[in-house]
Parts: structure tokens; C-alpha cells; sequence
């Protein structure tokens, strides 16, 4: 497990400075909950709490009383603290798609949706992004308070630093139309993503993209901050654009892996998405 800390530095090839409202709360192995503070700095909100332990350390640790809870999608490692957050905190409000199957779900939201918590100075505007599950969203906030100005990405498991999530209930037309989503956002939005899996996504990405510059910058980077035990994430849009196989269906190199793969040239960015995926599904490298 990660410990909590303050983040990558600014400037690193490899991950943003993180926002100063917003922190890690590992869990499991490689999960990472997001705590967000309140301007009065009293109240937090948490983003995908699989588990309620670490979230109730934290918040004692910090002094902090939880407000509200935004979940991204159904998966026991996102939801799983609820029932527990809910005992300790009955007032708190769950947010979460309106499609979902999760319980504990006080508030649900569609696409074109905004969700606000008082006092925390964030609009969440709700992106439906189906793929890895059916009921999948994210949560974007152009800005959070006035000492940051980048936007925020909370995206769960449809984009990941270096990769992104497996398409276990929809299809890959689907999942490659969330990505395309998510890639059209302002190129400084900080991603949040739910795992520590950048070592592994970007490996396979030299796979992909073996003559990609940026990227072998940003593996050197990410080793870096790994071996100090210090996470890759937020990362910035713009890194992901210039890195990430699966945001670049239309980068020569990638539609060159992909056609090797098919045997054939890919019809459309939707193919080249999913070669790319299938590879990525067996990896072992």
C-alpha cells in the first residue's frame, strides 16, 4: 500500500502537482479514495470509498466530519465502504449514477447533470462514460476554490494513467466513445484516476509506442516517483494525449501496433481501440 504524502513534485514528467484541496486515501493494494477538504477545512467529501478504514482514519487524523460521497460506479472496491461511512456518518449524502446497480446510492445523476456540495466551491459536471461498467461515470469541475485553477477529473476506472480500465460490461465502441469524452477536456485537467497501475500501463504503452519520446520521458519519471513510494497520480491531460495507447487511435505508431495485431489495417479508431485492448487484456511483459 502507498502511503499518504503531499504528491509529485511540479514539472515532473510523470504526474502533476496535486491539487492542495485534494488527497490520497490508499486502500487494498493500489486503490487510491480521494478525500476532498471543504473550504472551512472541517468537512471532506470522498470519492470511490471501497473501504470504510482507511477513509475513518483519515478523517480522524484530519479532524475532518464527512459531508458527502461521489461514486463513479458499481465495483466492490468502489462501493464497499458505504454501509460502514453510512453508520459513522449518517448525514453524509452518496452521489452516484443515476443507472447503478450499487446500494447506498442517496442521489443519482445522468449525463449533463451537476452536482454541488455547500461550501466546498466545486460544480461536478457528470460525464456518463460506459465500458469497464454500464453504469460508469465521471466527475469534472472546471475549478475547486480559488488557490488552483486547473479543472479536476475524478474518472474512476475509464482512465487511468497510462491506460485504462478493462471493458468487462460494454463494448469497446463504448468504452472508446467514454475516452473520447474524457480526452476533449481542457488539456491541464488533473486526472484522477483509482489505481496505482501507472508502471504496468506504461510499460505495455513502450510495447505500443516504442519510438514515443514523451513517453519514454514519463516511464523514467514514474519509476523515479515509484521508487520513493510516491504516487503517479493526478497526471495531466495533455500527458495522457501524448502517452496513453488508448487516447491515440489516430497516432501513427499505434495504428501500426494495431494493424500488426489484426493482421490487417484497423477501419476505424474503434478497432485500433480495441487490438490495442485485447493486447493489453494478455500482457504479461
Amino acid at each position: 500500500m502507498t502511503p499518504p504524502h503531499p504528491g509529485p513534485a511540479s514539472g515532473s514528467p510523470a504526474a502533476a502537482a496535486p491539487h492542495p484541496s485534494i488527497v490520497p486515501v490508499p486502500a487494498f493494494a493500489d486503490n487510491y479514495i480521494w478525500l476532498l477538504r471543504d473550504r472551512s477545512g472541517r468537512r471532506a467529501a470522498v470519492v470511490d470509498p471501497g473501504d470504510a478504514g482507511p477513509v475513518l482514519a483519515a478523517l480522524s487524523a484530519q479532524g475532518l466530519s464527512l459531508a458527502a460521497v461521489l461514486v463513479t460506479h458499481h465495483h466492490p472496491d468502489h462501493v464497499g465502504g458505504l454501509p460502514a461511512l453510512h453508520e459513522a456518518y449518517p448525514d453524509a449524502v452518496v452521489h452516484g449514477p443515476a443507472s447503478s446497480r450499487a446500494e447506498g446510492i442517496d442521489r443519482r445523476w445522468r449525463a449533463g447533470d451537476t452536482v454541488e456540495f455547500d461550501g466546498f466551491d466545486a460544480r461536478f459536471e457528470v460525464i456518463e462514460v460506459p465500458g469497464h461498467t454500464l453504469d460508469h461515470v465521471a466527475y469534472y469541475a472546471p475549478r475547486i476554490g480559488d488557490a488552483d485553477p486547473r479543472p479536476v477529473l475524478f474518472c474512476g476506472d475509464t482512465l487511468f494513467a497510462g491506460g485504462c480500465g478493462r471493458v468487462f460490461e460494454g463494448t469497446a465502441a463504448q468504452m472508446s466513445a467514454s475516452l473520447a469524452r474524457l480526452a476533449a477536456l481542457p488539456d491541464d485537467t488533473l486526472v484522477y484516476c483509482a489505481h496505482e497501475y501507472t508502471t504496468s500501463n506504461l510499460r505495455f504503452a513502450r510495447q505500443v509506442e516504442p519510438g514515443n519520446a514523451a513517453l519514454a520521458e514519463r516511464e523514467r519519471g514514474t519509476a523515479a516517483l515509484r521508487a520513493e513510494r510516491r504516487p503517479t497520480v493526478p497526471s495531466r491531460l495533455a500527458l495522457e494525449r501524448a502517452t496513453n495507447p488508448f487516447l491515440r487511435a489516430d497516432a501513427p505508431g499505434v495504428r501500426e501496433a494495431a494493424a500488426t495485431r489484426l493482421g490487417r489495417a484497423p477501419a476505424d479508431a474503434v478497432e485500433v481501440f480495441a487490438a490495442v485492448r485485447q493486447w493489453k487484456d494478455t500482457f504479461r511483459g
